[in-house]
């Protein structure tokens, strides 16, 4: 599948195809060889004619009366997400958080490896973290390039996020997953993804409150 056709799929197609990627993967295991939009809508609570555009955007084909091939369009996901090979990335910031991240087992199941880990605190550089040892920030920019890493994480502290992301650009990575609530500026070649998780909370909270004053009235 090209580039170009990759970018014609929105936002929310693109949230929801790991919610079907997940699904498939425990139907598979569960023994099932096809899957049908209809099965996967029902399932997720979402409507079928949203899941079948959705899995047709990925090139995936099904089958009359069948559906999609279980191997097949589970291939077809994860080529279309990019998840089929597995991409380095650094992560800077080895706080509570990018602890957290650096021990998920989980990302290499979504195309992504956690390769190198920094930080600036001198208590910290040299010591070892689920299997990782803590580099110096300011090698950072030269490990990137020689090692063509093209994500980057930032889980440091907002004041330095900024300075984070100009290393991580000096050293040719195109992708930056923010999880500081610094707005970061980046050129228009590199690509950004903040998590605001004070956001997220905010909008948790808000559906809790309104979902128990409508069971008290």
């Amino acid at each position: 599948m090209s580039q170009i056709e990759r970018k014609t799929a929105g936002v929310p197609t693109l949230k929801r195809l790991p919610l079907y990627l997940r699904l498939l993967r425990q139907m598979q295991a569960a023994g099932d060889e096809y899957a049908s939009g209809a099965v996967v809508a029902k399932e997720l609570g979402l409507d079928p004619i949203v899941v079948r555009k959705d899995l047709a955007i990925t090139g995936a084909v099904g089958r009359p009366r069948l559906g999609f091939q279980m191997d097949e369009i589970i291939t077809a996901i994860e080529d279309f997400l990019g998840w089929s090979n597995t991409t380095d990335a650094f992560l800077a910031g080895i706080g509570n958080l990018g602890t957290a991240l650096l021990g998920y087992q989980g990302f290499e199941q979504h195309g992504m490896r956690i390769v190198a880990v920094f930080d600036a605190n001198p208590d910290l550089i040299g010591q070892t973290i689920h299997g990782k040892t803590i580099l110096d920030i300011k090698k950072l920019p030269t490990l990137a390039k020689r090692m063509h890493v093209q994500i980057g994480i930032i889980t440091a502290t907002a004041s330095v996020a900024q300075g984070i992301a100009d290393s991580m650009i000096e050293g040719g990575i195109r992708g930056i997953w923010n999880f500081t609530p610094t707005k970061l500026s980046v050129p228009d070649h590199v690509t950004l993804q903040r998590e605001d998780l004070a956001s997220s909370l905010a909008v948790l909270s808000h559906r809790l409150l309104i979902g128990h004053r409508s069971i008290k009235s």
